[in-house]
């Protein structure tokens, strides 16, 4: 966190004037917006919307090169969300989830005696889910890009073929990895040096990886889904004793949804419908907060944080038992977030006193059936894009495919392996995400647009497992109720409750000490955060909700000072 200590404290300031001078101003551009978690990835997008390409084209070929230089996270080994809103109104989600293998089993985490194994969900073969990422960008660029696969794949090649010198924050990344990678011989001989973290200055060539998007890039989905990569994949599996098969990977397709839309205050949301919870979970906790005069109460405030706290309490409850894959489960969506809904949770919220966690239940009765990436991208033409895809924990389940520099998912954890069992993520949860062949499990990722007159207006998401949804709501109640600039909204402490654990996660700087007590004497347990989030968001027509544009620049770009990889970049 000293990180984001110095950006909340520092007086300098660059790019534009910032409406404050509590961090340094959002990057601001004429043209086009791209951020994203490493600089190299920005900087791919960038040249892609120059060179006349769309959002759509750039979130592509950023997804590619993210894979080579963000490889915690950018993958070709999992999957995620895009969502998408067009210049002429039109919005459209696209669902490129892994799946579970067709031989997965509700008990396959679980020992003779009903309990989970530890790990087993996790790390290893047995964790890994059907790949989506290949086919859901393939997905998009055929049917909303401009332009050819081989250009928006070429960077992300010669990033792996030529390699690229790692800076402080990229091998801080890689250091969570180095004692599992010494497991792995095939992500040892890459990303270690005689056994070691890599330190900075070094050059991570990744020769293999360089050949497996080559192959991509002549053949598309088939040139990961099948031949040389494909057989590469399974044998890998195979060996690994994982249930992946090429009949797994013949089957994978990615599916294209109505995004989750509501509308908060003066804004309009369109984000991530289920296998997603985030849009739900998002808009309901919103229509919650509609109801109180936050902007009156004041960021920080003891009032604003308690009814924050206990409007995430009531939506995690309901986010954990009744959400699922639509496929498998019917979700009430249009119950979650109406007004009458959200209301009646309004007045289940006692005004001075904290909620009791393990006295909540899901309020509509229920039906039957820590890490990833995001980045958002505006273009010139007035689209908007943000992809969240992701690995689940860092780096996967930390066994790569030899000879194809893809490093697998451990997505299988996001299911429920038991049901009250928390996962890795401390998520509790229900029946409805228990493990099913073909299924696709509940996910926390938000790529969210908010609109202005039906044109977009923030773009905005995070990586952070189930702290993805708070995330993104702050920076939101941080531009839309509590007046601050994009940069200043993502630089913000933050706080987290996900209903269990009973204790609200707290950024240092997110509370002053009375603030504190007084909440403490409310009931609320308060405790020490979780793992960094890493926001990346975008505001366009001016760098704040009331503030006007700065000269002739329409786009407006905030990176999360909380891990030192990312830039926000435009031209």
């Amino acid at each position: 966190m000293h990180t984001l200590r110095r950006l909340l404290l520092c007086p300098v300031l660059f790019g534009v004037a910032a409406t404050h001078a509590a961090s340094p101003a959002p990057v601001a551009a004429k043209n086009g917006m791209v951020v994203t978690a490493q600089q190299h990835a920005t900087r791919v997008g960038v040249d892609i919307l120059k060179s006349g390409g769309n959002a759509v084209d750039a979130a592509i070929a950023v997804g590619y090169a993210l894979s080579v230089v963000y490889p915690a996270a950018g993958n070709l080994g999992g999957g995620g969300f895009m969502t998408v809103q067009f210049a002429d109104g039109r919005k459209t989600f696209i669902d490129f989830r892994e799946v579970a293998p067709l031989a997965a089993k509700a008990n396959m985490y679980l020992d003779a005696a009903g309990n989970v194994v530890p790990n087993l969900s996790t790390r290893g073969w047995l964790a890994v889910g059907v790949p989506g990422t290949v086919s859901g960008f393939e997905f998009a660029r055929d049917k909303y890009g401009t332009l050819p696969r081989e250009k928006l794949v070429a960077p992300a090649i010669a990033l792996a073929e030529h390699g690229f010198t790692l800076e402080q924050g990229d091998v801080d990344i890689l250091a969570e990895g180095t004692e599992d990678f010494r497991k792995d011989p095939a992500s040892a001989a890459i990303f270690l040096e005689n056994g070691e973290t890599r330190k900075a200055g070094s050059l991570l060539v990744q020769k293999d990886l360089a050949r497996t998007l080559k192959s991509v890039s002549k053949d598309g989905v088939n040139g990961f889904y099948k031949g040389a990569v494909g057989e590469a994949l399974i044998k890998a599996v195979q060996a690994g004793k994982g249930i992946v098969t090429e009949r797994d990977l013949a089957a994978y397709h990615p599916r294209e949804l109505p995004p989750l839309e509501c509308d908060y205050r003066n804004v309009h949301v369109v984000s991530a419908p289920p296998p997603s919870s985030g849009g739900v979970t998002l808009c309901e906790i919103l229509g919650v907060l509609e109801g109180y005069p936050l902007g009156e109460y004041g960021w920080g405030s003891a009032k604003a944080v308690h009814v924050e706290i206990e409007a995430m309490r009531h939506a995690y409850v309901d986010r954990n038992f009744l959400l699922g894959d639509p496929s498998f489960v019917q979700n009430p969506l249009a119950e979650l977030i109406s007004k009458p809904y959200t209301a009646k949770l309004r007045t289940a919220i006692d005004p001075a006193h904290a909620g009791d966690s393990r006295a909540l239940k899901p309020g509509i009765e229920m039906r039957e059936g820590k890490h990833t990436t995001h980045y958002s991208i505006a273009d010139r033409f007035g689209n908007a894009v943000a992809v969240t895809y992701t690995l689940n924990d860092w780096f996967g389940a930390r066994v790569m495919a030899a000879g194809t520099g893809v490093l697998l998912n451990d997505e299988m954890d996001d299911f429920t392996s038991k049901a009250g069992v928390p996962n890795m993520y401390g998520l509790v949860q229900g029946e409805n995400n228990k493990i099913e062949p073909g299924k696709r499990p509940l996910s926390s990722m938000t790529p969210t647009i908010l609109t202005r007159d039906g044109k977009p207006w923030m773009i905005v998401g995070t990586p952070g497992g189930s702290r993805i949804i708070t995330a993104v709501l702050h920076t939101v109640l941080n531009v839309v109720d509590y007046g601050m600039d994009i940069q200043e909204a993502v630089a913000a402490p933050r706080i987290h409750q996900q209903w269990l654990p009973e204790e609200t996660f707290v950024e240092p700087y997110a509370l002053s000490p009375d603030t504190r007590a007084i909440l403490v004497g409310m009931g609320h347990k308060l405790t020490q955060p979780q793992p960094e989030n890493h926001v990346a968001a975008i505001l366009i027509g001016a760098p704040a909700l009331n503030a006007p544009p700065v000269g002739d620049n329409r786009f407006y770009g905030a990176v999360d000072p909380r891990r030192n990889t990312g830039l926000a970049l435009g031209y």
